[in-house]
């Protein structure tokens, strides 16, 4: 069975840990290494048709923007490394989405940072971290 390491982030300084983490790891197991970046969105909103249409432009804005100054520089340095990478933006909840994107690819573990870009949604309503130790069918290394 191939190793497969899935990263989420977020553009924190514990995402940051948590990449570095995982892409040292994918480089001494010969792993291949995802990079996620999940940009929140919620689907249940009542809008009309025009603005509907509105957000489906800012969402294609986001992930073009994301892919052009977070997750292709990764990308870039990591194979340059000689790890094999791959990048892969959503839009969701975080912890949900890092999970589907985990049984999609085959993940074998997914690699996170303790705190994200958000310390005050994560103490109201619980980190990415916690959520994905509580739901992941995987193992799930949180990175302090």
């Amino acid at each position: 069975m191939d190793l497969v390491f899935l990263v989420g982030v977020d553009c924190s300084s514990c995402g940051s840990r948590a990449l570095e983490y995982a892409a040292e790891r994918a480089s001494v197991k010969g792993a291949t290494l995802i990079v996620a970046h999940v940009i929140e969105w919620s689907p249940y909103s009542f809008s009309t048709p025009q603005e509907n249409e509105e957000r489906h432009k800012r969402r294609e804005e986001e992930i073009e923007r994301a892919h052009n100054e977070i997750l292709d520089p990764i990308v870039a340095k990591y194979q340059e490394q000689g790890i094999k990478v791959k990048s892969v933006i959503r839009h969701g909840h975080v912890a949900d989405t890092l999970l589907d994107i985990a049984k999609e690819h085959e993940v074998t573990n997914i690699i996170v940072g303790r705190q994200g870009s958000s310390r005050l949604k994560a103490q109201i309503f619980g980190s990415v971290a916690s959520t994905l130790a509580q739901i992941a069918d995987r193992p799930v290394t949180v990175v302090p």
